[in-house]
């Protein structure tokens, strides 16, 4: 079963940002919020859609409003990776 790590994750919304310098996603991370973190809610669906391709699952636009932090992104995903096919 494939699961999404907080590793993975700090790779993708790096990705999002593109050559973003200013965004530090070292240190404990996990609940802090993503626009403190310099993440608007484009680049949260951004970062959404590519996870979504990389895992080649789909996530109800219902959950998006459910994720505030990396660790809401880890749950939302890590929900739809273990829900049966």
């Amino acid at each position: 079963m494939a699961e999404l790590t907080i590793d993975e994750l700090k790779e993708f919304l790096l990705r999002t940002l593109g050559e973003d310098e200013t965004v530090d996603l070292s240190g404990a991370i996990l609940d802090t919020g993503l626009a403190e973190l310099g993440f608007d809610s484009l680049a949260v669906i951004a970062t959404t859609s590519s996870l979504e391709q990389h895992f080649k699952i789909k996530v109800p636009e219902e959950a998006y409003s459910d994720i505030r932090t990396p660790r809401d992104f880890l749950t939302v995903f890590n929900q739809q990776l273990a829900a049966p096919a």
